[in-house]
């Protein structure tokens, strides 16, 4: 299979390519994943909080994992171990909080 490039990340100093996976956020593979993680913390955070996840955040964590998802599809054929493992811890990542807000029962806030 064939990664398909979108460009180079809008971060700067950065001139990592992007997937194509990724082309709509702009950002290359290991900037998404930083910022990813970064959201995945501060639903785990509410969520340990017993505060609700509202529906927009919700909804950017499985648009999150969406990507990850045909992230690793495309590298199917040529995996690089270390973003391999940090896409995997990801997406258990984001399990867990799935887990955590299931297990305190905690509501969805309004949909905006």
């Amino acid at each position: 299979m064939m990664v398909v490039i979108a460009g180079l990340c809008r971060r700067t100093p950065c001139s990592n390519l992007i997937p194509q996976s990724l082309a709509e956020e702009e950002v290359c593979l290991e900037h998404f994943l930083d910022e990813a993680f970064n959201r995945v913390d501060e639903a785990m955070e509410q969520c340990r909080e017993g505060r609700p996840i509202d529906a927009t955040r919700l909804q950017r964590l499985l648009t999150d994992a969406l990507a990850i998802v045909n992230n690793l599809e495309e590298d199917a054929d040529d995996p690089k171990p270390d973003e391999r493992d940090r896409m995997l811890e990801l997406l258990l990542s984001l399990a867990n909080v799935h887990e955590c807000a299931a297990h305190n029962a905690i509501s969805l806030g309004p949909v905006s």
